[in-house]
């Protein structure tokens, strides 16, 4: 039986939306809608990622590196977009980095082990998270490209536009102190660049509390780096939906030839019956 939040919320998870409805049933029955706390933590490196969660519109979580003297810095973030835990894994294999929620709300959780049983039966569910996986791979190299490359300004705007994407709200609800970690540079250096962009009007920066008040603005801050990110995240699931309907063509192709192979035995037999 499906519980009916999940029923109610699931097309707010992108990735969970492009599942087929024929595939959506090896899936749906299954998921838990929950609510995520702010700092809660999904799974710690080399912990068994057992479960697999999907944030939906409000929500975000993100893959810390942990450093051994304690320092942490973002690798990447997933919001409604996608799924944080065992997407390429078959499970029972250990996490890299911790996963933690940043921006509290709701979410489904689903075992790994029956989501791997849904790609081992649907060839599209299995293309559409490996596509997904792709987009995460994306966002990450392009981080390192950006972290490594462009100013802090230009890095803050893509965080940013990415987060604003990512929980479909203008207001974001995270600390200067919090944001300074997640991009890895001292709190000062935050705030300065913070106040550059509320001096022009870009952001409100209040009580724990970001508000981005000019998303164009905004855009022209940032780098190439979020464009690149959003764009290939689009492609991948367009290319998914086309590959989704090239399968559905095959299968009905199939289908009918098998059937027609039916009928032909069913008519051969019926010409070998003896008469009476």
């Amino acid at each position: 039986m499906v519980d009916e939040n999940v029923r109610r919320h699931w097309s707010e998870n992108s990735l969970l939306a492009a599942v087929p409805a024929i595939d959506r049933a090896m899936l749906e029955p299954h998921a838990e809608f929950v609510e995520l706390a702010q700092g809660q933590v999904l799974f710690e490196p080399e912990e068994d990622v057992v479960i697999t969660h999907f944030p939906l519109t409000g929500t975000m979580a993100a893959l810390v590196v942990v450093l051994e003297d304690g320092r942490t810095a973002e690798g990447a973030s997933i919001g409604r977009e996608g799924a944080i835990g065992g997407i390429v894994s078959a499970g029972h294999k250990p996490a890299f980095a911790r996963a933690v929620t940043q921006i509290a709300g709701p979410a489904f959780r689903i075992e790994t082990a029956r989501i791997e049983v849904a790609k081992h039966r649907s060839l599209v569910v299995r293309d559409l998270f490996a596509r997904y996986a792709d987009a995460l791979l994306a966002q990450v190299l392009q981080a390192v490209v950006c972290n490594a490359i462009h100013p802090m300004p230009q890095r803050l705007a893509r965080w940013l536009l990415t987060t604003q994407d990512r929980i479909a709200s203008n207001d974001l609800p995270l600390t200067q102190e919090y944001l300074a970690q997640m991009l890895g540079v001292h709190r000062s250096t935050l705030i300065r660049v913070a106040r550059s962009l509320q001096e022009d009007g870009v952001i409100r920066n209040a009580r724990g509390r970001l508000t981005v008040l000019d998303r164009a603005k905004l855009e022209k801050a940032s780098c190439e780096c979020y464009g690149a990110v959003a764009r290939h995240y689009k492609r991948i699931l367009r290319l998914a939906e086309t590959q989704r309907v090239k399968n559905a063509k095959e299968q009905r192709v199939k289908n009918a030839k098998e059937q027609r192979v039916k009928n032909a035995k069913e008519v051969g037999k019926h010409k070998r019956k003896p008469e009476n």
